[in-house]
C-alpha cells in the first residue's frame, strides 16, 4: 500500500461517495465521469456498530460493486484510524480493501464536501439573504451552524477551486450591543471561554435561549433546538424569540468576520439544516445589518453576496462533482489517501 499525493489523479469508477456526520450518513454511487450520482442511501449512524457494517448495507443489492471511494467525515482527518467528533464510528481505509473490497480511498473533512458544493450546485439551491453580486472567480466562505459550527473557506487559484477547511467554529465571539452584555455572562462557558459553538449551532441555540431567560430572570422550559426556533418563527414565546433573533445577529456577525477574512466577493454560503429552517428569520434583517456592521468596510461588505444552500444533501453533490472532475478542484490528498 502507498499514500499519493498527486491531487490531479482520478479515483477508478465506480466510485462510492459518502457523505458522514454525526447521526446520519448519505451514500451514492457515481458510476462513470458523464453520468450524476445514483440515488442516495441515508442510514443512521446508531443503527450500526460500524461504518464497514453501513456501507455492506447500503451496497447490498446496488446494480454496481464501487472500486474506489471518498468519504466526508464530521472530524480531523489524521493518521490511518479516523475517529468521529460526534459519533463512535472509526473510519479504518486499510481495514476496507478486506471488509468492502475498495482499492482506492480518499478521505476529506465533512466542511471540504461543503465547499466543493458551492461549486457544484446550481441557483436553484440558494435562497438569496440580501444585496451583492458575485464576482466570479473570487473567495468565498462556507459556514453551517448544525451539531457543531462547521466553516471553510474556498479560493480560486491556477484554475482550480480549492477548498481551506479549518475549525473556525471555535473563535471567539463576544458581547457587542447593551442587550448583549446583560444575556452574555449567562451563556454557558468553555473552559471560561465563548466561541461561536457555544451560541452558533443547536446546543448554542439551547444555551442562548436559558442565558435570555435568566438574563430576565424566567424559568427556561425549552430543551431541544427544534422547539426553541418553532416557538419563536411562531411568535409563541418571546423568549425563544429573542434567542433567535441574537442566534441569527451573532451569524451574521461571525459571518462576517469570515468574510473579511477570506474577502470572500464570490458569496458567503450557510449550510445545514438550521439555516434552511429559519431563513424567515434570516431575512428579517438583523443578520445582513450585523454582516455589514464592519466599519471601515461597511460598502465592502454590502456588496457581498450571501446564500442560505437550501439542497438537502449538498456535501454529497460536492463529492460527486469531485469524484467526477477532480482537475476542477485543488484537493491535497496527500495522505488521506489509501490505495491497495
Amino acid at each position: 500500500m502507498s499514500h499519493q499525493s498527486d491531487q490531479a489523479q482520478a479515483l477508478p469508477f465506480p466510485i462510492l461517495i459518502g457523505d458522514i456526520g454525526g447521526t446520519n450518513a448519505r451514500f451514492a454511487i457515481v458510476e462513470s465521469a458523464d453520468q450524476d450520482a445514483g440515488e442516495p442511501r441515508i442510514v443512521q449512524t446508531a443503527s450500526y456498530a460500524n461504518i464497514d457494517d453501513a456501507i455492506l448495507a447500503v451496497l447490498d443489492g446496488a446494480p454496481v460493486k464501487p472500486r474506489s471511494a471518498v468519504l466526508a467525515v464530521a472530524g480531523p482527518v489524521e493518521g490511518d484510524e479516523i475517529a468521529l467528533t460526534n459519533c463512535p464510528w472509526v473510519v479504518r481505509p486499510k481495514q476496507m480493501f478486506a471488509t468492502i473490497g475498495l482499492t482506492d480511498i480518499l478521505v476529506l473533512n465533512d466542511f471540504e464536501a461543503q465547499a466543493l458544493a458551492v461549486v457544484a450546485l446550481g441557483d436553484e439551491h440558494m435562497e438569496k439573504i440580501g444585496p451583492g453580486e458575485p464576482e466570479e472567480g473570487a473567495g468565498r466562505v462556507v459556514l453551517g451552524p448544525g451539531t457543531g459550527l462547521g466553516v471553510a473557506g474556498l479560493i480560486h487559484a491556477l484554475g482550480r477551486w480549492i477548498p481551506v477547511p479549518g475549525e473556525g467554529g471555535h473563535m471567539d465571539i463576544g458581547p457587542r450591543s447593551q442587550r448583549d452584555f446583560e444575556v452574555f455572562p449567562h451563556l454557558e462557558k468553555l473552559e471560561g471561554r465563548i466561541s461561536g459553538e457555544q451560541i452558533l449551532c443547536g446546543r448554542g441555540l439551547v444555551n442562548t435561549y436559558r442565558a435570555v431567560a435568566l438574563a430576565d430572570g424566567k424559568t427556561p422550559t425549552l430543551t431541544q433546538p427544534a422547539q426553541v426556533t418553532a416557538a419563536a418563527l411562531a411568535g409563541s414565546d418571546p423568549i425563544a424569540e429573542e434567542a433567535l433573533s441574537l442566534f441569527v445577529t451573532c451569524l451574521g456577525r461571525t459571518a462576517g468576520d469570515l468574510a473579511l477574512v477570506f474577502k470572500s466577493k464570490g458569496g458567503v454560503f450557510l449550510t445545514g439544516g438550521i439555516a434552511q429552517k429559519i431563513v424567515p428569520a434570516l431575512k428579517q434583517g438583523n443578520f445582513r445589518k450585523a454582516f455589514e456592521d464592519k466599519a471601515p468596510h461597511r460598502e465592502l461588505m454590502a456588496s457581498m453576496p450571501v446564500y442560505v444552500i437550501t439542497h438537502p444533501l449538498a456535501a454529497l453533490a460536492g463529492l460527486a462533482a469531485y469524484a467526477r472532475t477532480p482537475s476542477l478542484f485543488g484537493i491535497e490528498t496527500g495522505d488521506r489517501r489509501w490505495r491497495a
